[in-house]
């Protein structure tokens, strides 16, 4: 009876480390894509309203860095356009006495051919008062030129102004802290009215809806991985089992490395393996630096 039972509990021992071995062919921790949010600007930080652990929204206005001085040299540079463009002639006004007295040479001729219609002036006076109007008509030409000429060179040296002023505007947008990705705050490197300068990190962010499994391969399994495969993913649950997730390789690395300390594979006496990334969709159980198992 005792060889029995033995025998028994040994075969369901053999058994549940065959089923336990069978479970996963890999393991592996999650990780995610982090994007870290550096400032673009020089200064204090006038506000950061963001927390660890709250969920922002791609183009989310978070914060924003001092930008008086960037605003007071935009109005400068305002003031120095207007300043160049008031030097502009007034043409109208300039030309007013020379069209003046366009009409007047013009009346004068239309009355000289009247009365040389009625023999009562000679054509030289015609001719003469012909040659005051085409006088007049070509000062007046020149002159539109020679204004023309003035205002136009005005405007453009106000043109390099302008491109100032449209640095000045990219930098004043800069100052605003903008979220660049959907997802949650893993780290908050800065606070309100600390000095930022440009390219300093200020926050680091991840989108969790989807995360990444690392696992490590060996050899022998790298030929039965391929991307875009459904696999299994198991972690460890509440009521010390294993919960189960849907998974699809997105990576599979095309050079071995030697096994992570802290990874195990399922020949643990492989010593190069081959690392892939597995996406699972998060239900918000899944934490990043969690262990897996897969089930290939």
């Amino acid at each position: 009876m005792k060889t029995s039972i033995i025998a028994l509990t040994s075969a369901l021992l053999v058994s549940a480390c065959s089923s336990d071995d069978n479970r996963y062919d890999a393991t592996g921790t999650f990780e995610a894509v982090e994007t870290i949010v550096s400032s673009e600007a020089t200064g204090t930080i006038q506000s950061l309203n963001l927390e660890e652990g709250q969920i922002l929204k791609s183009g989310m206005t978070v914060g924003y860095v001092d930008s008086t001085q960037l605003y007071l040299k935009r109005k400068q540079l305002q003031a120095q356009i207007r300043a160049v463009l008031s030097k502009r002639p007034n043409i109208s006004s300039q030309l007013a006495a020379l069209l003046e007295e366009l009409q007047q040479a013009e009346r004068e001729q239309r009355r000289i051919a009247n009365l040389l219609r009625s023999d009562a002036a000679t054509q030289k006076q015609l001719d003469d008062a012909t040659s005051q109007v085409n006088i007049v008509k070509r000062k007046i030409s020149a002159q539109e030129s020679t204004l023309g000429i003035t205002t136009a060179s005005l405007s453009e040296e106000t043109l390099p102004l302008q491109v100032q002023i449209e640095q000045l505007d990219d930098q004043l947008a800069k100052c605003k802290i903008v979220n660049a990705v959907n997802g949650t705050v893993l780290t908050k490197y800065a606070e309100a009215f600390e000095t930022t300068t440009t390219g300093k990190p200020l926050y680091k962010i991840a989108d969790l809806s989807t995360i990444l499994l690392r696992a490590y391969i060996t050899g022998d399994q790298f030929s039965q991985i391929k991307l875009n495969q459904k696999v299994t993913v198991f972690v460890d649950d509440a009521d010390s089992g294993y919960k189960e997730y849907p998974g699809t390789v997105q990576w599979i690395s095309d050079k071995a490395e030697f096994t992570p300390k802290t990874i195990q594979t399922k020949d643990e006496r492989a010593n190069l393996v081959y690392a892939v990334k597995i996406a699972v969709e998060n239900d918000g159980l899944l934490k990043l630096g969690m262990y897996g198992e897969v089930k290939l």
